[in-house]
């Protein structure tokens, strides 16, 4: 169900770009510059969801026109895995011609920055899978170096631009997971969702799917190295943190002392619940709003952060001086030293790489990152235990009642 949702819900997504992109373009009421920010929009959207279809499903039916009658619903899957990257590429240009930036971030929206940063991670993606020796995007045509090297340039515009003012880092670590500032520096994209939303995905029940089952009630959680406590509601263990992550952060290291919880409260302070014990994982606290009402939250996915394109452009430029400024500060920021200097650039982007793991923590990355990087049928252990091969792990199936109802699908 949540494979078909993702992709139902993602074709859906693209079949109102398709429509923003096919009737907008043509509505010369509208001012030229607005309008040019909606098709821009809509653009990256299509792009969007084609990156994650992509990375997922592989080779899928590539949809550019909307859906006007049943039969323009069935069509056939892309020749090659090129054919999909290009159009991604390309409607990412289109997005960049478009949009303008934003003067300061706005929740649910995108610009050219967000396109920018779609694109460096893109062209990282790929290149790294290449490199890896992935299965398919081994065999595609583009040149490993060349996408690297451009990965460098489009993140460039978001992190090594000084006329770029609208994103940047933010200094204080627990305020990009504040759930009242989703318009600070470092969302670059992030979802629009409100507890006073009437629908489920108007609002947000992520932080549910976080924290372990506490037996029902408010319970509460110290905020940073102080002793404030914020509320929130107990969960539904659906997330859990693996033991031996949590541990393998390096000393000090404000991601794991400030962003995982092993104790929970009363309102007087008093331990509620910890970890070993009655709590049975460390959560993730990077999702959690204090106003919650009953199941409703403001908490929101981070899809796109500063942080993640600075990464990006660091492990894509090997070890210069831009790449170790950025990666320097996010250690920092965590209250850790700065890397050595003078590694190779191997080493480079297996630090690099290993930042990315402790950083973008539960926000969606690693598992795209193993597989880029060819490692998921070595690093899961589920999947070594069944013995699956790299081909094995490389993509989903689509779902069979798409298959089913598609008779141009295999």
């Amino acid at each position: 169900t949540t494979l078909y949702n993702f992709y139902k819900y993602s074709y859906i997504t693209i079949n109102r770009a398709n429509s923003v992109i096919d009737n907008v373009a043509a509505m010369k009421e509208l001012d030229e510059d607005i309008r040019n920010q909606y098709v821009g929009e809509a653009y990256f959207m299509r792009a969007y969801s084609y990156f994650n279809l992509a990375r997922n499903f592989g080779r899928v039916p590539m949809h550019l026109v909307p859906v006007r009658k049943l039969e323009d619903a069935t069509v056939g899957a892309a020749k090659t895995l090129d054919e999909v990257w290009n159009q991604i590429f390309s409607d990412l240009d289109e997005a960049i011609k478009l949009t303008g930036i934003y003067p300061t971030p706005v929740t649910g929206r995108t610009d050219r920055i967000a396109a920018y940063s779609l694109a460096a991670i893109s062209y990282l993606y790929l290149a790294s899978a290449k490199e890896s020796g992935v299965p398919q995007y081994a065999d595609m045509s583009f040149n490993v170096d060349e996408y690297y090297s451009k990965a460098v340039e489009y993140a460039g515009h978001v992190v090594d631009d000084p006329a770029q003012t609208t994103y940047g880092f933010d200094p204080n670590l627990m305020d990009i997971y504040d759930v009242e500032k989703p318009t600070g520096p470092e969302h670059i994209f992030i979802m629009s969702m409100d507890r006073t939303g009437v629908s489920e995905g108007q609002y947000s029940k992520i932080s549910k799917m976080y924290i372990p089952y506490i037996a029902g009630g408010t319970v509460y959680l110290k905020q940073g190295a102080t002793d404030v406590l914020i509320p929130t509601h107990d969960g539904w263990s659906e997330y859990g943190t693996d033991a031996t992550f949590y541990n393998s952060f390096p000393a000090g290291d404000l991601r794991h002392d400030w962003l995982f919880c092993k104790e929970v409260y009363d309102a007087n302070g008093a331990v509620v619940a910890s970890y070993p014990g009655k709590l049975s994982y460390p959560f993730c606290r990077k999702f959690i709003d204090p106003e919650f009402v009953g199941d409703k939250t403001s908490t929101k996915p981070f899809l796109i952060r500063y942080s993640e394109i600075a990464l990006t452009y660091a492990e894509a430029a090997g070890p210069t001086a831009k790449a170790y400024e950025l990666v320097n500060f996010i250690r920092n920021r965590a209250g850790l030293a700065d890397l050595a200097a003078g590694m190779s650039k191997e080493a480079f982007r297996d630090a690099v790489r290993q930042e990315r793991v402790y950083e973008l923590a539960f926000e969606g990355k690693y598992c795209y990152d193993l597989r880029r990087l060819n490692q998921i049928h070595t690093k899961v252990t589920a999947a070594k235990e069944q013995g699956l091969t790299a081909e094995d792990v490389l993509f989903y199936p689509i779902p069979s009642l798409e298959t089913d109802l598609n008779p141009y699908l295999e």
